[in-house]
């Protein structure tokens, strides 16, 4: 078994979700897509980033581009989304719209272990954050710090995908989610910033226009593995995983 304590948590209102504890190596991380009962490689969708500093307007937009083109296309595409499993920011956003969707395609959220607040249980620290209660799995790998999640985050995404198209959707974010680009790239998954969400996400969009705000910006743009498609144009972002999806 390469997950450890695998169990199931119950959430008041939505039901029951389940939750494994991944070892301390990522060594026989390819046996993840049997244990979660895959037949074969899957496409994913990545989601990384936040929310901090949207305008009502903003977050109305997200919510549109979650409920009419992620979770849509996710379902279209028969393909596994991952992002950080908190009921936070756009991980909620993401939650809640695969509920309205009324979708089925797994939404796994992948935290450190040290910094997941259960249901029912007393938080392991401070700063640990509740789980959003509309994901179908959660994986918590070691770590006792937000951050310790990126490495994970891509390796899970590669074995999901193992040669199946993979993308990387940027949205707003803070110094985490600069980590999570690079690894994407650096994974040789392609980064889709949604401009107009703020922070990294308009900083990439800019570097692709040749504006460097940001010495990180360099790596991800010389790699070639860079979009930016507008937060109001949700056509294009749909086009953009398409095109990526079908390359």
């Amino acid at each position: 078994m390469l997950t450890q304590a695998s169990r199931t948590i119950h959430f008041p209102e939505e039901g029951t979700t389940a939750i494994a504890r991944l070892p301390e190596t990522t060594e026989h991380l390819d046996l993840l897509r049997s244990e979660l009962g895959f037949k074969g490689p899957r496409p994913v969708i990545v989601l990384v980033g936040g929310a901090n500093g949207l305008r009502h307007y903003h977050i109305a937009r997200l919510h549109t581009l979650f409920v009419h083109v992620l979770a849509p296309l996710a379902e279209s595409l028969e393909a596994v989304v991952l992002d950080g499993g908190t009921d936070t920011g756009i991980m909620r956003m993401m939650g809640h719209a695969r509920s309205q969707t009324k979708s089925t395609f797994p939404l796994i959220g992948v935290l450190p272990a040290g910094m997941a607040a259960l249901p029912g249980e007393l938080p392991p620290c401070p700063d640990a954050a509740p789980l959003e209660p509309n994901h179908t799995h959660f994986m918590l790998v070691p770590g006792s710090y937000w951050g310790d999640e990126c490495i994970w985050l891509s390796k899970i995404a590669n074995v999901l995908a193992q040669g199946t198209p993979a993308v990387t959707v940027l949205v707003n974010g803070g110094e985490i989610t600069w980590r999570d680009a690079l690894e994407s790239v650096r994974a040789n998954r392609p980064v889709v910033a949604i401009a107009g969400s703020g922070r990294a996400a308009d900083t990439l969009a800019l570097a692709l226009k040749g504006k460097i705000l940001d010495n990180r910006s360099q790596e991800i743009v010389a790699s070639g593995l860079l979009r930016a498609v507008d937060l109001k144009d949700t056509e294009g972002l749909a086009s953009i995983i398409r095109q990526t999806f079908y390359r």
